[in-house]
């Protein structure tokens, strides 16, 4: 309760505005020249969120998307996508699917912002990741052939056709029925990404009503 409170306060300054009625394409939100194809189940609104470990706005952003996340309907599904930029963008991006091959990704992904931006780490060497991964239960040399693995780079390949697909110039970002673009300048803050996303699902159910 005390998580949704202070979401609902940092949003206050959108209570007027955030709902799908009064959204205003090209102020509040962007409509991506061409849909892209969404991966969840029929019936389901797919949320991408677009990110780079080692962007400091979507460290912040981290706090009000995953109260945001908690509050979300079952009609909802998240997608995470590390963004592909080259360097170490790409090389987070790998950790991120690391991390999930190894099962690990939940427990960790929180974890990966805070060792970069509070505690100083890279995280853009073999040696350093497979040193934090060894503290989630896996081992060094499992956490080397997870980054190395075909699978991980054939994700990363994808992930980097999807961000094209969506246009993203930068991160962070949030894409709803591989439709409708949310930015932090779009949005006003990064405070206000939710809202103005979770009003934009509003519009997503609507429109499939009718």
């Amino acid at each position: 309760m005390l998580k949704t409170a202070l979401l609902a306060l940092a949003g206050f300054g959108l209570s007027t505005l955030a709902s799908a009625a009064t959204l205003v394409e090209g102020q509040h939100y962007e409509v991506l020249p061409e849909p892209v194809e969404t991966r969840v189940d029929d019936g389901q609104i797919e949320v991408t969120e677009a990110f780079w470990y080692g962007c400091p706005h979507c460290y912040n952003l981290q706090g009000p998307v995953a109260d945001w996340y908690e509050t979300l309907g079952d009609d909802v599904s998240v997608v995470h996508l590390p963004a592909t930029m080259g360097g170490d963008w790409n090389t987070h991006a790998a950790v991120f699917y690391a991390a999930e091959e190894l099962g690990i990704r939940e427990e960790a992904h929180a974890d990966i912002f805070e060792a970069i931006h509070a505690n100083g780490q890279r995280l853009t060497d073999p040696d350093s990741i497979a040193s934090f991964f060894s503290d989630y239960g896996v081992s060094e040399d499992e956490a080397r052939q997870a980054m190395d693995a075909f699978a991980v780079k054939s994700q990363v390949n994808q992930a980097h056709s999807r961000m094209r697909a969506m246009r993203l110039m930068g991160v962070p970002a949030l894409v709803v029925d591989g439709r409708y673009l949310v930015t932090p300048s779009s949005a006003g803050s990064l405070q206000n990404m939710p809202q103005i996303a979770d009003a934009l699902i509003e519009k997503v159910r609507q429109e499939r009503e009718d």
